[in-house]
């Protein structure tokens, strides 16, 4: 039924209605065919008033004449509304539903496309950044010019590949297009300098190093070296190993190619100066002997004294890998120019001398006092270029046989890379006046700190006073000599699974200045100590120290060089790497322990404390001090442990020593493994050597027994691998010192002649009882059959040192070979070497006492 609300209403008020209807407003309820009195006011809701109907109707049969006045006839009026009730009935939420939906839909489409868009968005920046990332690297590889090519080349292709597929269905002719499908993008320049530039003394210096290392030198020397390039926008070709090949006047055209390539290499001489003196505090001895050798060639079309230069074709060699390359006579000459040259010293060529003649820079060249022989060319004159005055290092023993000129702040369209200014500041002026020494110093300052860090961190980060301690550090090595505190076993700590993996990472340790100031005085108290020999020096102990460094990496480096690899993780399909408790049982603990660490690197840079220069057997015979006091056993080892050992225990150092031990077991642990280190390094004692082998070959046997001095079988499981690791250590240390044979060649014939010296030195003296230089030669190849090739197979044996002990017999094996073919020549180099440095030192010597005497 439909429920309306009507209110009906009159026009009169009651008291004016003629017709005496006594309700003005009434308000009825129409349900159907029912009416219902609601009441006599107007009773209907009023949110419905925008809803109303409305009707008025008058009573027509009313005779108005006979109204009377004042009176009125009644206007009825109808005011229809809906009820609630019919509200209710006819409620509909279709509309809310659909607009509802509506909304959804909306927004769901918004929010797909404000997905989309983010989507594309990160997309198109993935595409974007590996477009920039190849554009950098096309960038690096070829000039900007030769890139526009290049891009312009890539967007013809097509149509060039269709071309050619006409061209060679039709004729079936090769073309000038050739088999790529476009032209080849090359031209001639006829106006350039080649520039080669060569590490000197590189390959020795690697072969000695980690690869680490080797890429950590590249990559500054080759930084320093782009950044002058981009300065004299000179082009840098490529690198070929350690050469470094660039070029002035191509691809961009240069009027003063010639004069370019010279500055670029006089900076570049001056900066490697820089870097590796600043280097060889992080990468160790030798670094800063590293130099460059530089040629440069030229090519110009004008003819100076009929003599045609050539000229250079460059392009873009096309298959994998492309690259702009260069081709031709003159790269070939000017690496000859390189190759013929000396280190730190600039060659140029005739044309080059030339054209520089020519631009007014004639001052820069020095004939080289001999032609040199180029192959295809024949005899040829060339020039040094002077090189810009550098401030020689305080002490340091840098000569050339190149008069300098100070041409630093000349006006060159270039800045000066001197000290002064440039990439590594201050630190580069402080670290190049140091003298070779103190740089050594800094670097096993360097070293041990980061052992010093492992050692706290392994303690959990605690450093306490050790005054409890005094007693044992003043009586400790006093009960007999060094020797005889020698021991066949050692106890390492062991470290319990849980204390390796939870142990404090080495970096967050702090050891503070105060103990960093106490390591380089103690240090540089050592290096004072060694004598001024020409091989036991405190070079050659840092030399022991870079190879025990590097054993020991190879030990401590968690990959697969060791064996240990476990595959990939079954999870993750990553490798799984390297369980450090597996890693401390295959090292035999040496690995858990970096107090064993310590004590090995401690050891090399004081074995040779106070050498004499001469050998154990020589100070027996001439009944010196320190052999009575040793009883002619290791005089020169012990009298290096006692030395060194006696100002480390002083006042001075305890808060160094408060980093290295804190207990009495860890006092002593540390003290036998710097004796038994350093007293392995006494190789000429038969009875250790023959102690030393048995012990050998009893441990790393199959199902063998070991006997201790007393004749007891001894062969638990903690004393066995105890041993195994005293064995490792002394002859990580023998090797060690011995590690120039098992380098490069020219490393070994360096050191070797060192020691040569310091023989043949002791014999003129009247300290050596025969003339070395009568069996060095047959001495050598004795020594690595019997010594050298044993020790570096028995590195491989132990099976702790992964690659490195196959470089070290390969090494032996080769350097063996090569001082059969060439030892007999090389011993009279020696010797006439030895002759000429003392004819300069008598004649020195002479005119010192005729100034004086004047």
């Amino acid at each position: 039924d439909v429920r309306l609300v009507v209110v009906l209403k009159n026009s009169c008020p009651p008291s004016q209605n003629a017709l005496e209807i006594s309700d003005h407003v009434v308000t009825y309820q129409i349900d159907g065919s029912n009416a219902i009195v609601l009441g006599e006011t107007d009773l209907h809701n009023p949110k419905y008033d925008s809803l109303e109907v409305t009707d008025t109707f008058i009573d027509l049969d009313v005779d108005h004449s006979n109204i009377p006045e004042g009176l009125c006839v009644p206007t009825s009026t109808l005011h229809i509304y809906p009820s609630d009730a019919l509200e209710k009935k006819f409620e509909n939420h279709n509309r809310t539903i659909y607009t509802s939906a509506v909304v959804v839909i909306f927004s769901f489409t918004v929010l797909v496309f404000l997905l989309y868009d983010f989507v594309v968005g990160k997309l198109q920046k993935k595409v974007m950044d590996r477009i920039n990332k190849q554009d950098m690297i096309v960038a690096n590889v070829f000039p900007s010019a030769i890139r526009d090519r290049l891009y312009q080349a890539q967007g013809n292709a097509l149509q060039q590949s269709q071309v050619v597929d006409q061209s060679t269905n039709s004729a079936g002719t090769e073309n000038e297009m050739g088999t790529m499908g476009a032209a080849p993008l090359a031209d001639l320049f006829p106006n350039t300098s080649i520039v080669f530039a060569d590490i000197a003394g590189f390959t020795a210096w690697s072969s000695a190093r980690e690869p680490q290392q080797v890429f950590i030198l590249l990559e500054n020397i080759y930084g320093a070296l782009d950044t002058i390039a981009n300065r004299y926008s000179i082009f840098k070709v490529e690198t070929v190993g350690d050469c470094y090949v660039a070029a002035a006047g191509l691809p961009d055209p240069m009027e003063n190619h010639a004069i370019i390539a010279c500055k670029f290499s006089r900076d570049a001489l001056k900066k490697m100066k820089e870097i590796t003196h600043q280097m060889e505090v992080s990468l160790g001895p030798d670094t800063a002997a590293l130099d460059l050798r530089v040629g440069i060639h030229s090519t110009t079309d004008v003819v100076f004294s009929h003599l045609h230069s050539g000229q250079v074709t460059a392009g873009v060699l096309r298959g994998e890998r492309s690259r702009f390359q260069l081709f031709g006579d003159t790269m070939n000459t000017a690496s000859r120019m390189e190759s013929s040259g000396e280190r730190d010293h600039i060659q140029v060529t005739q044309v080059t001398a030339d054209l520089l003649t020519e631009a007014g820079y004639a001052r820069w060249l020095i004939p080289r006092s001999t032609k040199i022989y180029v192959k295809g060319k024949g005899e040829m004159q060339t020039y040094w270029v002077r090189k810009a005055k550098v401030p020689a290092p305080k002490g340091s023993d840098m000569k050339s046989e190149m008069s300098t000129v100070d041409e630093t702040n000349e006006s060159d369209g270039g800045t000066s890379t001197g000290g002064s200014s440039g990439e590594y500041g201050h630190a580069t002026e402080a670290i190049h006046t140091l003298t070779k020494t103190e740089r050594l110093v800094e670097w096993d300052v360097a070293l041990l700190t980061s052992l010093l860090q492992q050692i706290i961190a392994s303690r959990g980060g605690v450093v306490k006073h050790i005054k409890s301690l005094s007693s044992e550090e003043k009586t400790i090595g006093t009960n007999g000599t060094v020797l005889e505190e020698f021991t066949p076993i050692i106890p390492l700590k062991r470290f319990e699974a849980e204390d390796l993996q939870q142990r404090q990472r080495p970096s967050s340790i702090e050891i503070g200045d105060k103990v960093k100031c106490q390591l380089r005085g103690y240090l540089s108290n050592v290096a004072s100590m060694y004598k001024d020999n020409p091989f036991h020096n405190f070079e050659h102990a840092n030399h022991v120290t870079a190879s025990v460094k590097k054993l020991l990496t190879r030990i401590v480096n968690t990959d697969e060089t060791n064996g240990l690899a476990k595959g990939n993780n079954k999870s993750t399909g990553k490798p799984s790497g390297v369980n450090l408790v597996d890693l401390a049982g295959h090292s035999y603990g040496i690995t858990s322990d970096p107090l064993t660490q310590f004590s090995v690197v401690f050891s090399a840079i004081i074995h040779d404390v106070d050498h004499p220069g001469v050998p154990n057997s020589q100070l027996v015979k001439e009944n010196t001090r320190s052999a009575q006091i040793y009883k002619n056993k290791s005089v020169a080892e012990q009298n290096s442990v006692e030395l060194a050992w006696d100002m480390l225990m002083q006042d001075e150092y305890e808060d160094l020593r408060a980093c290295i031990y804190q207990t009495k077991e860890d006092l002593y642990r540390f003290r036998q493994l710097v004796v038994n280190a350093v007293m392995a390094t006494d190789i000429v004692d038969k009875e250790l050597q023959a102690f030393r082998k048995a012990r050998w070959e009893t441990d790393f046997s199959e199902n063998s027994v070991f006997l201790n001095p007393w004749g007891e079988s001894d062969d638990s499981e903690t004393d066995r691998e105890n041993r195994k690791a005293t064995i490792v250590i002394e002859h990580l240390i023998q090797a060690s010192d011995v590690a120039h044979t098992m380098q490069h060649w020219h490393i070994y014939k360096s050191w070797n002649e060192k020691f040569f010296m310091e023989c043949y030195q002791a014999y003129q003296e009247g300290r050596a009882e025969s003339d070395p230089s009568e069996d060095w030669y047959k001495g050598e190849i004795g020594f690595f059959d019997y010594y050298v090739i044993p020790l570096a197979k028995k590195l491989q044996s132990c099976g702790v040192f992964g690659v490195s002990s196959d470089e070290y017999l390969n090494y032996a094996n080769a350097n063996r070979d090569e001082w059969v073919r060439e030892g007999e020549s090389l011993v009279k180099k020696f010797l006439a070497k030895y002759h000429r440095q003392q004819d300069r030192e008598g004649t020195s010597d002479t005119s010192s006492r005729r100034d004086n005497n004047s």
